[in-house]
């Protein structure tokens, strides 16, 4: 899982797709163990991804000897900015004694060491759908030979824990490399999919971890604040749910989390107090009149709520705010924010809602108790 900041602006250009690790990691095991069996470097090979297609790999390197092949592609993820772009994927193929395929994790590859996760602790951290694929694969091949063996399969990435570092897998208790993903085979460049699976994925871990509350934020900064107000709360409470707002919300309850924590910025969460759930810059504008109607329910004169109808953006809104000392109003916001959020779920679950600067000086905030959702 890669760690966002906040969510890209997706080019205004057609976009390429690329391939999963899950997908290279099988083209590379079916080329390795095809050189072993016919000691001639298997350079190209074609496999099937889960969605149907046939696809062609090329490595960039090929070695073998009497006991073992290796076969390394690059991670090409088309135009996605995936942290594995680029990155070197290596199987290392060797017959085995004992019957059947056996799959595991080299260099670079983690380890699974928390509950939660599809795989099981102590296990490679290679998902089930990439196993499934380097199976078949594997399969084809002794199929094809007509092997009577078994056969061993190590994937590795060669820069893996550096890479890791990019992503959120040591807070999901993936320590010592990235995860061996894919369910499709092709990386959707910028795919909301991916992204929302990567928010229930972190959820499941947090309530495998048995913890009672979440932190939802919209992006790396707004959670470095929120871990600031939050110290008590362990890595793993805290969850970048981008611009999902809803969905993050409504995964948080189905996982059975009934302390909810939103921090984040007054652009955004504006539009949260509007009713939107979906807060990409794209999805909705800014409602200035709906500001203005709270700017009027804490006090503010009819001069400065007119301004406010006219302003650019909302934290200009919230900049004159605290110029003329109207801090009340970004306590109307949470507490629109909270109610909001509290009928998109159906209640039953304390909401908290912190608004927060650039610069990390909170706002303002509001609490609505799950009796009162």
């Amino acid at each position: 899982m890669t760690a966002v900041s906040e969510m890209l602006e997706v080019p205004d250009r057609p976009l390429r797709h690329g391939y999963t690790t899950g997908a290279c990691a099988t083209a590379c095991a079916k080329a390795a163990l095809m050189t072993l069996i016919t000691k001639v470097p298997v350079e190209t090979v074609e496999i099937s991804l889960p969605i149907g297609d046939v696809v062609r790999f090329s490595m960039i390197q090929v070695n073998w000897d009497q006991e073992f092949a290796e076969a390394t592609t690059i991670k090409d993820a088309g135009d996605d900015p995936d942290a594995t772009h680029g990155a070197k994927i290596v199987a290392s193929v060797s017959f085995s004694e004992k019957d059947g395929i056996e799959i595991d994790g080299g260099v670079g590859v983690g380890r699974v060491t928390k509950p939660g996760l599809p795989m099981p602790v102590g296990m490679a951290a290679i998902n089930p759908v990439p196993r499934r694929m380097i199976v078949q694969a594997v399969q084809e091949v002794i199929a094809m030979y007509q092997i009577k063996r078994g056969v061993r399969v190590i994937i590795s990435v060669p820069d893996g824990e550096e890479i890791a570092k990019k992503t959120l897998n040591a807070r999901l208790g993936i320590i010592g490399g990235i995860s061996i993903l894919g369910t499709r085979g092709t990386v959707v460049p910028f795919s909301t999919s991916s992204y929302r699976a990567s928010i229930v994925q972190g959820l499941r871990v947090a309530k495998q971890q048995g913890r009672s509350a979440v932190v939802l934020t919209t992006g790396g900064r707004s959670e470095k604040f929120a871990m600031q107000m939050y110290p008590e709360l362990p890595e793993d409470c805290f969850i970048e749910m981008g611009d999902f707002v809803g969905f993050s919300a409504l995964q948080a309850k189905k996982q059975g989390f009934y302390d909810m924590r939103f921090v984040g910025m007054i652009g955004k969460f504006s539009k949260i107090a509007q009713g939107i759930m979906m807060v990409h810059s794209k999805s909705a504008p800014v409602d200035f009149d709906f500001l203005a109607k709270i700017a009027a329910e804490v006090g503010a004169p009819s001069t400065l709520c007119e301004e406010i109808r006219t302003a650019n953006t909302a934290t200009q809104v919230g900049d004159w705010m605290v110029e003329r000392g109207y801090g009340q109003f970004f306590e109307q916001v949470s507490r629109y924010c909270c109610k909001q959020i509290s009928e998109g779920i159906g209640g039953g679950v304390t909401i908290v809602t912190r608004l927060v600067t650039l610069c990390g000086d909170e706002l303002g905030g509001a609490t609505l108790d799950r009796s009162e959702g």
